[in-house]
């Protein structure tokens, strides 16, 4: 677990663009049930999340269509206070099987069904750019 003043410039890269912070796997199930897109983003404290995602996750929201929900999850920071093992973020990742969990991520959402994951692998060493463009991709398809 990373202390709040630790991530909260982190987490700031994210909800000064639009993005809300979901806390609890309650808040995951909320908005996933919401009609329309969801980009969700597993945010993390790692060099590839402050370089390449949040970044890239703000640039894929330059384009005409964009996601209609825009959440973020912050991995090894959010846990219920009443019961520690239904963290949002693992909520969150239960929707995105089959992929494995990780962090950074990102899934796109439509009407609560995933459609569009990028995983660490497809962030770790590409620029921001590459992956508002994957994005940008997956919003005009879905949105």
């Amino acid at each position: 677990m990373y202390p709040p003043e630790l991530v909260k410039p982190m987490r700031e890269d994210l909800t000064k663009v639009g993005f809300s912070e979901l806390y609890t796997a309650a808040d995951v199930e909320t908005v996933l049930k919401k009609e329309g897109t969801t980009l969700v983003v597993v945010n993390s404290v790692c060099g590839c999340a402050a370089a390449n995602a949040r970044p890239g996750a703000a640039m894929s929201l330059q384009n005409d269509k964009k996601p209609d929900h825009l959440v973020t999850v912050f991995a090894g920071v959010d846990r219920e206070a009443v019961d520690a093992d239904k963290e949002a973020v693992d909520k969150a990742r239960a929707h995105m099987v089959p992929f494995p969990p990780s962090s950074p991520s990102m899934a796109l959402f439509k009407n609560g069904e995933l459609v569009h994951m990028l995983e660490r692998h497809h962030i770790e060493g590409r620029p921001a750019q590459m992956i508002a463009e994957n994005l940008k991709g997956a919003y005009n398809e879905y949105c």
